[in-house]
């Protein structure tokens, strides 16, 4: 696993060049990630998942800050596959979305949702866990879901 992380970064920084090498994209591309707080109660995660990549389940881990209560995730079944990392393994490809109760969120409470995940291209190439964070706002009572969040793009060397 650790020689195909290390491969990774160095096949990701190679992409695009000559000499057949996989043009890959970053995890933050393969794997976009997206957020709202559907109510006080509950929030909404979104990924949409580039085609030739995909997630596993069990790599999805979600915190809340402050501590708003964050229940159990409501994960989507996954396709079940047998991987060459992990072994037997659910996995997930093209958009999901999931439901993340809070016991303990207030109406126009800010608070930051962190996303922690994993996947692979099917070029044969796993990412290291990718940590992700956005920032939202728990609607009123009674009031709309709130916007769609997306993080924060991070700079990267060419911008």
């Amino acid at each position: 696993m650790l020689a195909a992380c290390l491969g990774l970064a160095w096949q990701v920084q190679g992409a695009g060049l000559p000499g057949g090498e996989p043009n890959l994209l970053p995890p933050e591309q393969a794997f976009r990630l997206s957020a709202r707080a559907l109510d006080a109660r509950t929030l909404e995660v979104r990924y949409d998942i580039t085609d030739g990549y995909y997630l596993y389940r069990d790599k999805l881990a979600f915190a809340v800050d402050p501590d708003a209560g964050a229940g159990k995730p409501e994960l989507p079944a996954g396709i079940r596959k047998h991987d060459d990392f992990f072994g037997d393994v659910e996995t997930y490809r093209g958009p999901i979305v999931v439901r993340l109760p809070l016991a303990r969120g207030k109406p126009g409470q800010a608070l930051a949702l962190k996303v922690e995940s994993q996947g692979c291209a099917d070029a044969g190439i796993c990412y290291p866990p990718t940590q992700q964070q956005v920032r939202l706002t728990l609607p009123q009572d009674g009031a709309p879901a709130g916007p769609i969040v997306e993080p924060a793009r991070k700079k990267g060397l060419f911008d």
